[in-house]
């Protein structure tokens, strides 16, 4: 029973992890206001080797429509502009020689549409994999009744590995329909 109780509180642990990757994958989606998370997935080449912006720049947003990056050290403005030019973000970076400026544009309707197309992929993908676990939880728990543990017991912790995965389903699709109601607003 104890085992059983340690299976389910693992499967709620991995649950609450996808809730947490969803929520990171969302914060890069913008959503109308300049956001240093849109950054994050960035890298640039420095010095021969991929590294994330943030880690080699501070990156502030003095107003809702722009982002300051201003670099540790100047040489790699240059560099910091390409990456950002290059990567599928639509953004176009300004150098001033100290920091480079982006104004992050207002967006269009179409654009606000494909975007919550994206966030709603990033929710299908938590959901398959909330359902995953619960598929191994459940199969973990069959091969439990092979090893002398009673019918009831699996049945009542299948119910609860449900409950559970109802839960953070419902926690998905709130943090999706909060995420298109940002992205939708004006």
């Amino acid at each position: 029973m104890e085992e059983i109780e340690l299976f389910l509180e693992e499967a709620d642990q991995l649950m609450d992890k996808s809730i947490k990757h969803l929520s990171h994958e969302l914060l890069k989606i913008r959503a109308g206001k300049a956001s240093p998370a849109m950054l994050d997935s960035l890298k640039v080449e420095y010095y021969g080797v991929p590294t994330p912006l943030n880690q080699m720049a501070s990156i502030t947003t003095p107003d809702a429509r722009s982002l300051f990056i201003k670099p540790w050290e100047r040489s790699v403005i240059g560099d910091i502009e390409r990456a950002i030019i290059n990567s599928d973000l639509g953004l176009n970076p300004q150098n001033d020689g100290e920091q480079v400026i982006i104004n992050v544009p207002v967006l269009t309707e179409e654009r606000r549409h494909t975007l919550v197309k994206q966030a709603k992929h990033e929710g299908e993908l938590a959901k398959v994999s909330i359902r995953n676990i619960r598929k191994e939880t459940n199969d973990t728990l069959k091969k439990l009744s092979k090893d002398g543990v009673s019918e009831d017991e699996i049945k009542r912790a299948e119910e609860k590995t449900q409950k559970l995965t109802d839960i953070h389903i419902k926690k998905i699709d709130e943090l999706i329909a909060k995420k298109e109601t940002d992205i939708m607003h004006v």
